[in-house]
């Protein structure tokens, strides 16, 4: 019954946007560096300003920075479109579990993670598995800097990945042979490219969903399966040593992905908190939004509206209508 109420509260409420107590609704979003998070901050800033008629301002921010404002209530970002889990635990535990100011929703889409070459490199040189990488033969044709060491992309500076990243590369024991780079995606997507124009070898961090899959022929590596036991890691924002003890042997399990908001938003604008409570995306969703921006080169807004539009029904179920 409470459910039906507040459906029918978010509903009426919607139904009335010209009234002037509902127009003042107003949400920050923020908007990490990755087109996938992009791609969801603008559909849902596209639904609270066509659909609700609130006001949208989005906010560049990483993970840490997002999830403080969200914990301060002050309005300066009030949702994080993209958190995934277990990479951003420290996060959702610190603000989440513990300190109790920030909500994370309840419908995830499925998350998959791991380490990707092109289908023609990996078919050339029998590369199917993460520790083929440490093969001197293999890393000789990932080094495009001649300083020995084939490159690997490993994430964004900010990302928690990057981190599990980072760890993983020395615990597969290939640092020896492999360099680990954080650049930010748009480099890593542009070094595909262009290794396949001048068919070298490259590596780098992947994941679903995503445009890479659309945009190039690749295949994500073997690792170890994932086993609790050889995955210990200690985020930076937990602790200084976080290298040192943290030790990552195997595949990262497959992970649940949603979106955060401020507490203090469900007091200052509660329709929009009661859409971000309803909302719920696909993994295909996003690589078909992904898709569009990165490769069609579709500006996020644009791609978020056109999205709304060819999926209203599902719109009009987030909103209780």
């Amino acid at each position: 019954m409470t459910s039906k109420l507040k459906s029918f509260g978010l509903a009426a409420a919607v139904s009335i946007l010209a009234l002037p107590a509902f127009a003042a609704e107003e949400v920050k979003i923020g908007v990490p560096s990755w087109t996938g998070a992009q791609a969801i901050a603008h559909v849902l800033g596209e639904v609270v300003t066509s659909r609700i008629g609130g006001k949208v301002e989005y906010v560049p921010g990483n993970n840490a920075t997002i999830f403080q404002a969200m914990d301060q209530g002050k309005g300066d970002i009030d949702v994080h479109p993209d958190v995934w889990l277990p990479n951003q635990e420290s996060f959702t535990k610190k603000y989440v579990d513990e300190a109790g100011t920030v909500t994370l929703s309840s419908n995830p889409y499925e998350g998959n993670q791991g380490f990707c070459v092109t289908k023609d490199f990996g078919e050339a040189n029998n590369i199917t598995d993460i520790a083929d990488l440490g093969r001197p033969d293999v890393a000789a044709l990932m080094d495009s800097d001649g300083n020995g060491k084939g490159e690997m992309w490993i994430g964004a500076p900010g990302w928690a990945s990057a981190n599990v990243n980072e760890v993983k590369t020395r615990d597969y024991g290939l640092l020896d042979f492999i360099e680990p780079v954080r650049a930010e995606e748009s480099v890593k997507t542009a070094r595909i490219k262009d290794s396949i124009a001048k068919g070298e070898g490259y590596a780098f961090y992947c994941y679903k969903p995503h445009a890479v899959w659309f945009q190039f022929d690749v295949k994500m590596l073997t690792e170890p399966t994932f086993d609790p036991a050889k995955y210990v890691m200690v985020q930076p924002s937990d602790d200084a040593d976080w290298y040192e003890k943290s030790n990552v042997a195997t595949k990262d399990a497959l992970k649940n992905v949603q979106i955060a908001w401020s507490n203090s938003l469900a007091d200052r604008s509660p329709a929009i908190a009661e859409f971000f409570s309803n909302f719920q995306l696909t993994a295909d969703d996003v690589s078909a939004l992904a898709f569009d921006i990165s490769a069609n080169g579709t500006d996020p807004a644009d791609a978020a509206k056109k999205w709304i539009e060819e999926n209203s029904d599902r719109v009009d179920g987030w909103l209780g209508l």
